[in-house]
């Protein structure tokens, strides 16, 4: 079946054609990891990143853990989407009024989301020494201007929709707690203003089948597509060596993101190689950001790779549609409707 995605032609995206048979609708790139250990003077790792188009090139917010391993975020730009100019030192926050905003004690996991001619920025931040989602702009990727926390601790995983939608901005977020949650489902959130957020409404569950039976996290700004709205995720199970994470797909209704329409009940991508496998934190694979370009239907997926790199992974909106539509997860299970 056919499916076209909406949204802006991005002919310079990075790319490169599948040439594996595997059955799973997404391909590694070949060099990958992108980013390697010890990126900069300051970072020991670079990973679950964002990355946007911007001025016909591409600008980012990165992940950066320092060498005393605390993370923060940095701004960078690139050519080619692969090779990056990744700033020393972290991201400088002013308030609304231009006043310094102080960084607190931690800083990751962020998504880069554009909404007319702003680039929002949400990550994990220190609240009152807690977990929370923090929001923030830029329009340049030089000033970064840091707006109210949308959510009282504990949360995490904040994604904003590209655009409102019924005249208002939607933000998925996963409730967590205070320390590595062994829980999660992603819910959706309203603003009129992104200062006051209501009407909020589960999205999916955790727990549905075994690769995601831990918990699941919105990963990159949804892509809009003339089927609903496109979302990765990542999924958790817990195993007798810890947590692995593996990226999945669903789309979601085009007018209320709360209704799932497909959601795969298989991962689209598992840690299985080494730069995935073996790292400061084995088996992750965690999707921050995506490109789509509108004119090929070509996606390419920034993930983080072993909470140490920064890799890249490749679909088309086609050939996932139909993964999706031969592994959907809806049904009835058990007298329960499975979403």
């Amino acid at each position: 079946m056919s499916i076209r995605i909406i949204g802006d032609t991005l002919p310079n995206i990075p790319w490169q054609e599948k040439e594996d048979e595997s059955h799973s609708p997404a391909w590694r790139y070949s060099n990958n990891p992108i980013i390697k250990r010890n990126p900069t003077k300051s970072a020991a790792r670079i990973f679950n990143s964002a990355v946007v188009p911007f001025n016909g090139q591409f600008a980012g917010v990165f992940r950066a853990d320092h060498k005393h391993m605390q993370p923060f975020l940095h701004a960078g730009f690139s050519r080619d989407g692969l090779n990056w100019d990744i700033d020393g030192e972290p991201i400088h926050w002013v308030d609304e009024e231009g006043n310094d905003y102080p960084m607190g004690r931690f800083e990751y996991d962020p998504r880069v989301v554009k909404v007319d001619d702003v680039y929002y920025i949400i990550w994990c931040c220190d609240f009152a020494g807690c977990y929370a989602i923090g929001l923030g702009w830029t329009v340049d990727f030089k000033k970064f201007v840091r707006l109210k926390n949308p959510f009282i601790p504990f949360n995490r995983n904040g994604v904003l929709f590209p655009r409102k939608i019924n005249g208002n901005y939607l933000m998925l977020s996963r409730p967590s707690d205070n320390g590595h949650t062994q829980f999660g489902d992603i819910f959706v959130s309203e603003s009129p203003d992104l200062t006051y957020w209501g009407n909020h409404r589960l999205v999916m569950r955790s727990g549905i089948n075994w690769w995601q039976s831990t918990k699941i996290g919105a990963g990159p700004a949804p892509i809009e597509t003339d089927k609903g709205w496109l979302l990765f995720y990542h999924g958790v199970i817990t195993n007798c060596n810890g947590f692995v994470y593996s990226i999945g797909a669903a789309l979601l209704d085009i007018d209320e993101p709360c209704k799932v329409l497909l959601r795969t009940n298989k991962y689209i991508l598992t840690p299985e190689v080494d730069y995935e496998t073996n790292g400061f934190v084995p088996n992750v694979c965690f999707p921050c950001a995506a490109l789509a370009d509108a004119d090929t239907g070509r996606i390419v997926i920034y993930y983080g790779a072993s909470d140490t790199y920064t890799a890249l992974a490749f679909t088309t909106v086609k050939e996932l549609y139909d993964f999706m539509l031969e592994n959907n997860e809806l049904g009835i299970d058990d007298g329960r409707v499975v979403r």
